[in-house]
């Protein structure tokens, strides 16, 4: 009974699934209007300016971004090694070896062999 009610108080743009369409113009509808060209004074000045943003974009394609992760950094592109992998290993093997031999130590500070 509730979601019924609920339902009827929604606006008719988002009952049964629809979705409000978005416009893909460069330019917004409501400033590049024919209309707002052709007005009198302000509206053209105004329309204007508008193309005047639009002019100053950047033209073509956007820049390739380089990505910032480990992946990026050391195995994509031109400067992939397996170096990164090799240190990683041999960081883990220190490691362990130090806490394997620190715990010996302990052992034989009591127990001698």
């Amino acid at each position: 009974m509730f979601a019924r009610s609920a339902l009827r108080q929604q606006p008719a743009l988002f009952r049964m699934g629809q979705v409000r369409a978005q416009s893909t113009l460069p330019i917004p509808p409501k400033i590049a209007t024919p209309k707002s060209a052709q007005g009198p004074g302000g509206s053209s000045a105004r329309m204007e300016s508008v193309v005047g943003f639009y002019k100053s974009l950047p033209k073509g394609d956007a820049p390739q971004k380089r990505g910032g992760g480990i992946k990026a950094r050391y195995f994509d592109g031109k400067n992939a090694s397996g170096k990164p992998i090799v240190a990683t290993l041999f960081t883990l093997f220190l490691i362990g070896y130090s806490i394997d031999y620190a715990t010996h130590l302990r052992h034989h500070k009591n127990n001698h062999h």
